[in-house]
């Protein structure tokens, strides 16, 4: 029940933030309780909600929890953050905003590959397989997880700091 009334309450205010809630996890931690949010959305370019998006419904969540009664007289700690690159991609829109990013893939009825997402739709996702790409319908993956690379180099059409080369600074 109190799960259903905290959601009732941050799913509204993270919303008019332009975000939506992947998942609210409520936990006793000795006297007090944790309330971690995870949120998620397109962001400014697409890929997610950046830190300033993420700070901004923290503000709002806590302001709205603080004057409610939905948390009771025990006291919280409340932590809130983006979706998480561990998270295992479950929707179209989970793929639309990794596009680019490498993925391990493992599918229902063959070997499981690792590629970049090259294109992502309501239906497919397009991956690039050492230079081949190969079109999957979401159906026949039954996990995908972004692979986290450190050491990438930039793409030829990005400068060392990311920014595309094409861009020009006014």
């Amino acid at each position: 029940m109190k799960d259903q009334a905290i959601n009732a309450l941050v799913t509204p205010i993270v919303e008019a933030q332009g975000l939506e809630v992947d998942r609210i996890e409520n936990a006793g931690a000795g006297k007090r309780t944790v309330l971690r949010i995870a949120l998620d959305g397109d962001g400014p370019d697409g890929r997610g909600p950046s830190l300033d998006d993420i700070a901004a419904a923290t503000r709002a969540i806590s302001d709205a929890l603080d004057s409610s009664d939905v948390m009771g007289e025990r006291p919280y700690v409340l932590e809130v953050s983006s979706r998480g690159v561990s998270r295992p991609l479950t929707a179209p829109k989970h793929y639309r905003r990794n596009v680019g990013r490498l993925v391990a893939l493992t599918l229902a009825d063959e070997p499981s590959v690792t590629g970049r997402i090259v294109a992502a739709g309501d239906d497919e996702v397009e991956i690039d397989v050492d230079g081949v790409r190969r079109t999957l319908g979401y159906p026949s993956i039954t996990k995908a997880v972004v692979q986290v690379e450190l050491n990438r180099a930039p793409d030829e059409a990005e400068d060392a700091d990311g920014v595309d080369a094409g861009d020009e600074e006014e």
